[in-house]
């Protein structure tokens, strides 16, 4: 392919010891272990660090107790800042919080929906406008906030993710992997990826470009001998081997040291690696961060409805890729537009499509919640390495179950 042809797609992503991913761990552990004990518990937790302190602060409504600089301690401690030689101490860094209740003026949407407070009692137009449209239930709660969500789905991989996201996930899953294990035990908590994948004229991957890793590591080591070890044991058992060729390009550590790493090289904050989170720049993405929050905040559950919503569409047959996007009014149930885009791959117009999803899926947050059993402590395993495309763990909006349902719909 002419070089003035390629077509490159560049993902990254980052440790678990990335500082911005540190506070997202906070912010869903602290989340988790109110889900544990207080399922209807009203959560929006944020986090920030810097050298030598955590700062956690946001809305919280709940019937127990937790205790907030105990889980960030253990959480800072989990990653692998548990001495001072990481630069930063799980053990012995200030912890500060700063939390009020959720608005009431929030909860007034979020405990009922618009639908159900108006059903029944509402002037005609208001009921026509408003009536339940899934066979007569209650609506239940409405959106947390207005807002847009976007979920994907390609046949680039068997996960149907994109692939460049996937191979950087791959190559930080697989640094941290090396650093618990003792593999290579100079690597330090904090490092990064970044993968450049060229397709073809058909929007087919057929190699990768470039590949970036940047990892923390003891003072005292090389750059020769991390840059060795980075390509023969973190790039190349991860990367196919028919994806590399001779003009592949590898960039390891490309300033020639990262020793200062996680919050004392750089602060950290929830919710600023959303392109990370979700499909390495492959998608489109409304701007609301998962982390800290509760279900009720569509943010999160709406984003992994429309993930859940695309992924089924693809694995249908019905289009190679699919992009859905949802909107919400807060305290509204139903959401105010579904739209589906193939790029030009859907076997049925896009139109036709997203009123297949609406049809399908019930889109209310309340049903969204019911369907993925979402008020339970499952967030901080998503909160490093993706909250969608994940293989490691069993995610129920992953899961391909409306198949034939959208085959039998789309006829």
């Amino acid at each position: 392919m002419a070089a003035q042809n390629r077509k490159l797609l560049t993902s990254e992503s980052v440790t678990g010891g990335h500082p911005d991913k540190l506070c997202d761990q906070i912010s869903d552990a602290v989340l988790d272990a109110i889900m544990a004990k207080d399922p209807q518990g009203r959560v929006a937790c944020e986090c920030c660090c810097t050298t030598g302190v955590v700062w956690i602060m946001g809305e919280i409504s709940t019937s127990c107790y937790v205790d907030i600089p105990k889980i960030a301690r253990q959480v800072i401690i989990e990653a692998g800042y548990d001495s001072p030689a990481m630069g930063f101490d799980g053990h012995t860094c200030a912890v500060l919080a700063a939390i009020d209740e959720q608005s009431p003026d929030i909860a007034l949407g979020v405990d009922k929906s618009l639908e159900d407070k108006t059903s029944g009692d509402c002037g005609e137009a208001d009921c026509s406008a408003n009536a339940d449209t899934t066979g007569g239930s209650p609506a239940g709660g409405g959106a947390g906030d207005q807002g847009l969500m976007f979920g994907y789905a390609c046949d680039e991989t068997p996960e149907l993710m994109p692939l460049p996201i996937a191979l950087a996930h791959a190559l930080a899953r697989q640094l941290t992997k090396l650093r618990e294990e003792g593999t290579l035990p100079y690597l330090r908590p904090d490092g990064k990826s970044q993968v450049t994948v060229e397709y073809d004229e058909n929007d087919r991957p057929v190699r990768v470009d470039t590949v970036v890793v940047s990892t923390q590591h003891a003072a005292e080591i090389s750059l020769e001998t991390i840059r060795a070890d980075v390509i023969e044991k973190v790039i190349r058992p991860i990367i196919p081997a028919h994806l590399l060729d001779e003009e592949t390009t590898y960039y390891v550590n490309p300033t020639g040291r990262f020793v200062v790493g996680g919050p004392v090289g750089d602060s950290g904050l929830t919710g600023r690696k959303l392109i990370v989170d979700t499909y390495g720049g492959a998608a489109r993405h409304g701007g609301g961060s998962f982390s800290g929050k509760d279900p009720t905040k569509v943010d999160r559950s709406a984003a992994y409805a429309a993930r859940h919503a695309a992924k089924n569409i693809v694995a249908a047959g019905l289009a190679r890729r699919c992009e859905i996007q949802l909107a919400y009014a807060i305290g509204v149930a139903h959401p105010v537009s579904v739209r589906c885009d193939t790029f030009g791959t859907g076997i049925l117009p896009d139109a036709q499509l997203g009123a297949l999803v609406a049809g399908v899926f019930d889109l209310r947050p309340t049903a969204i919640i019911n369907a993925f059993d979402l008020r339970r402590p499952i967030y901080r395993q998503l909160a490093a390495l993706g909250h969608v495309g994940r293989t490691d763990i069993d995610l129920p909006w992953e899961r391909l179950d409306r198949v034939e349902a959208l085959k039998a719909a789309g006829v």
